[in-house]
């Protein structure tokens, strides 16, 4: 489901990051992204097995949002049993690019001190 634009700009938004967000704002797009980056083409069983704790709606929603914005493709085969795969379109490599750095200062990026804490005393 897409997310109305805010005020801002004549499209309706307030910069770039505001317009990236609207498509991948939520839990597990970026995780599908990454998913199909380094799996290309999965079915959709694949791609739920890749990502723990997804729900089949959820997966099925996501996934059909970010083809109906464009990032990702399906394609649907003829055959018995059905067998339908997902891959990046250009537009989903180029926003998968653009997330590298974030993933880069994510890795980079020292554990919140509660979260070492908690680890230590093997609470998670």
């Amino acid at each position: 489901m897409a997310t109305l634009n805010r005020p801002g700009g004549p499209d309706g938004h307030v910069c770039g990051i505001d317009a990236a967000m609207e498509v991948i704002g939520g839990k597990w797009k970026v995780l599908i992204l990454w998913a199909l980056h380094e799996h290309p083409c999965r079915r959709f069983g694949e791609l739920r097995r890749l990502l723990p704790g997804i729900t089949e709606k959820v997966l099925a929603s996501h996934l059909r949002e970010l083809e109906a914005d464009g990032v990702v493709h399906r394609v649907s085969y003829d055959e018995v049993p059905p067998r339908v795969e997902y891959s990046l379109t250009e537009d989903g490599m180029r926003l998968n690019d653009a997330l590298q750095p974030l993933a880069a200062w994510g890795r980079e990026r020292p554990a919140p001190r509660g979260l070492e804490e908690k680890a230590a005393q093997g609470l998670l």
